[in-house]
């Protein structure tokens, strides 16, 4: 263990650490926001159905998927607090970080076999997906402290998300250059439509990468550091951290007003980034498949682009302006192009929108965390607080799917969703009101 220890902020440990973003962050882009959203709707589309019939009921794709993925989460939301406990009880945080990933990259080779005749193994690799890519990507955050000096943290953190944003954007390169030119990879229409081969493809390519990439991690990061003292009820040890919390909640009003008001918008942030891909390939009217395709991968990446600048600018307006200040202007956005996203009709509409959601998605992702951070007490299990934050964003998570999916199968249009998700950053826009921007 010494041995381990004696690495602490080093540039190969540190450099380690950060590489699983480059690993992983494949996932999160290709699967979750890019390939898999349109490979699904290709399916439905190809197959002249609208609905499927499941668990003995007859739901449309859009409120479907929107159900299983709230599932995911309130599966992701049990068992990270419980991983918490025992790997902080047993000192072994790495095996765990091992057993998520590989069952996340696996899951995503297994939605090579994903058609509408399979659905339910289909919906299970991507209910596995998702519980892989979260819950290891909370461990990999959690070991942090353990790698990094607090000088060292915010630097090695941004190293990762650039990392991951860099390996991420060119494996959807290539494999966006898989899905438009199949002919050249030597993908052909033998029973199956090429592009959609491909794009199965692109799921394996996926869960190679991942597993890939992750070794060079689990080959220099310690196995993980047992807490000292006695330890009791050890796999409910991670859920009586956050009661804690929860208990020291109600001494701080500004930090309690702030977590209530980042619930409410941050359920319809993380909501719209998980379904906005299922929106454009649904509602807008993009002519070919293949214009559909091109032009949903192009938005992603103006998305990923713009969100870096968006980040940047609103770091420099929360210094000028306040943070609270900043984030109030941010939702005030946010709520505009919900019902923007209404009247979205052509490709230019959604690219005109992707645009905007890339600057305040970026913005308000990084200003929430750093806001949070800024108001919790001095002296403090700063571990705990970010494992309750990180819970409440997947309950936020849990609840906007689901309604999403509720008011999308009641009503029978996604674009009816996205004006109820706004009424969400509205009630954010009234509690971020509540909070001091300053002591």
């Amino acid at each position: 263990m010494e041995q381990a220890l004696a690495l602490k902020g080093t540039k190969k440990l540190l450099n380690a650490w950060a590489f699983y973003d480059w690993a992983n962050s494949v996932y999160s882009l290709v699967i979750s926001s890019a390939i898999f959203p349109i490979f699904y709707g290709a399916l439905f589309r190809v197959s002249g159905i609208e609905k499927v019939t499941i668990f003995g009921g007859e739901i449309a794709r859009a409120p479907l998927i929107s159900y299983v993925t709230s599932l995911a989460f309130v599966f992701i939301a049990i068992v990270t607090p419980l991983v918490s406990g025992i790997a902080d009880y047993l000192g072994n945080k790495r095996k765990f970080l091992k057993f998520f990933c590989y069952l996340g990259a696996v899951s995503c080779i297994g939605l090579y076999w994903f058609s509408l005749e399979n659905i339910y193994f289909g919906l299970i690799c991507y209910f596995f997906g998702l519980v892989g890519f979260w819950v290891s990507f909370a461990i990999n955050n959690s070991y942090l402290p353990d790698i990094a000096y607090p000088e060292q943290q915010d630097r090695i953190s941004a190293k990762g998300f650039s990392l991951g944003y860099i390996g991420s954007v060119i494996l959807l390169v290539f494999n966006l250059a898989m899905v438009m030119r199949p002919d050249v990879f030597g993908i052909t229409n033998d029973g199956e439509v090429a592009e959609i081969k491909a794009m199965k493809y692109s799921f394996i390519s996926v869960g190679i990468w991942w597993i890939l990439f992750s070794q060079y991690t689990f080959a220099n990061l310690p196995k993980g550091y047992k807490r000292e003292g006695a330890r009791q009820h050890i796999i409910l040890n991670g859920f009586k951290e956050l009661r804690t919390v929860w208990h020291q909640l109600g001494e701080n009003v500004r930090l309690k007003r702030y977590l209530g008001a980042f619930f409410v918008y941050s359920m319809a942030v993380q909501t719209i980034m998980l379904i906005a891909t299922y929106f454009g390939e649904e509602e807008i009217a993009w002519g070919s498949d293949s214009e559909r395709t091109t032009g949903l991968i192009i938005s992603i990446l103006v998305i990923q682009l713009v969100a870096i600048i968006g980040a940047t600018v609103t770091a420099w307006c929360s210094k000028v302006f306040g943070n609270i200040r900043t984030l109030i202007v941010i939702n005030i956005i946010w709520a505009m192009l919900c019902v923007y996203a209404y009247f979205l009709q052509t490709p230019m509409d959604f690219y005109t929108a992707a645009g905007f959601v890339g600057i305040v998605m970026g913005g308000i992702q990084a200003l929430s965390r750093s806001t949070y951070s800024k108001f919790l007490p001095e002296t403090t299990d700063t571990t705990s607080f970010f494992s309750f934050y990180d819970v409440a964003e997947k309950i936020g998570i849990i609840i906007g799917t689901f309604l999403y999916g509720v008011v999308a199968q009641l009503t029978g249009s996604m674009r009816n969703s996205t004006i109820f998700l706004g009424l969400f950053f509205i009630i954010g826009i009234f509690l971020l009101t509540r909070v001091k921007n300053k002591d």
